[in-house]
């Protein structure tokens, strides 16, 4: 496995955190990193077009004096998450501002483009790619992507079916660039697995939602708290493409969990328009089947020592059951 240095020599711990629909802002990316763990956003978070800018001035700025002032433990570097399926009618504008403040990471979903590679690859960016099988893996590479974020079964939001063992095996037969496995990861043994399978990072979002720093309802973080693995819905209804969310969020939307119509993926829509599904279904709330390890609110700081604690306890267990 070959990562890209130096961008990623200074994680504090093999965590990328993934970019959360509303959820993710300047606040969260900002404390992620300084957390030693790299931050995300979707562009499409930053609404209207114009405030892309100045969220990635704000994030530049702030993470550039924090490096100033702890030298020793400088800050992860950050990615900004595009949805590339021909909805987004935002996409070529946020690709230049993206371009402008030279971005270290994108993250792709829903469609993969050489053009889009090339041009993060202009300004000195790397681009990571999700994919939910081995197919859209291959796609992806050969369409000049550098990495990829296997999304298997149990992932938060938009995920696949396939088990992330399966997904690993067939994806490190051929490829030997950077992985960012993600599903169900929110504890630090978890991470340690995703390692064990061969991953290079951890790709989690829901233990980050429960955060201070988190843009999200006081109702939606206290929902991740409370919420078990079975609490989770797996649908395509609120925006065309399937993925997992909490079952309270779907009750409280007046629907049955237990009986949701299946939606036409054709009507997609991830633009900035006012008939974004997106936009329609704000409180439904996205969420991964791993929220069973998340116990508690509080700061971005605290969770990241939190998984820090739990990984290097599950590396010494297994340390010494070798030993044994």
């Amino acid at each position: 496995m070959s990562l890209p240095s130096p961008l990623f020599d200074h994680l504090r711990l093999p965590v990328v955190g993934s970019p959360l629909f509303i959820v993710s802002g300047p606040e969260l990316v900002i404390a992620q990193c300084k957390a030693g763990v790299v931050g995300s956003f979707p562009a499409l978070n930053a609404r209207p077009q114009s405030q892309l800018d100045e969220w990635l001035h704000r994030i530049t700025e702030e993470l550039a004096a924090h490096n100033r002032a702890h030298p020793e433990r400088p800050a992860a570097p950050y990615a900004v998450n595009q949805i590339v399926h021909k909805t987004n009618d935002r996409l070529e504008d946020d690709l230049q501002t993206c371009a402008k403040w030279k971005v270290p990471l994108t993250i792709t979903s829903l469609g993969a483009r050489e053009e889009l590679n090339a041009a993060v690859h202009g300004w000195g960016g790397i681009v990571m790619h999700d994919v939910i099988d081995d197919r859209f893996a291959h796609k992806a590479i050969e369409k000049g992507a550098d990495g990829l974020i296997p999304v298997a079964a149990g992932a938060g939001g938009h995920a696949g079916t396939l088990s992330p063992f399966a997904l690993m095996q067939e994806i490190r037969a051929w490829f030997d660039g950077p992985v960012a496995l993600s599903g169900s990861i929110a504890h630090g043994r978890a991470v340690l697995a995703a390692q064990a399978m061969g991953a290079d990072f951890a790709y989690i979002g829901s233990a980050f939602i429960a955060t201070d720093e988190a843009n999200a309802d006081p109702g939606y973080k206290d929902n991740i708290v409370a919420a078990h693995a079975s609490d989770i819905v797996y649908s395509n209804l609120f925006t065309g493409v399937h993925g997992n969310y909490l079952r309270q969020s779907v009750v409280a939307a007046g629907l049955d969990p237990d009986d949701l119509p299946e939606s036409d993926p054709s009507k997609m829509n991830f633009g900035s328009g006012g008939n974004s599904k997106a936009k329609a279904w704000k409180d439904i709330w996205g969420s991964g089947q791993g929220v069973g390890a998340v116990e508690s609110r509080g700061s971005v700081a605290q969770l990241v020592d939190r998984i820090e604690s739990e990984y290097r306890a599950a590396k010494q267990s297994l340390d010494a059951a070798y030993r044994a």
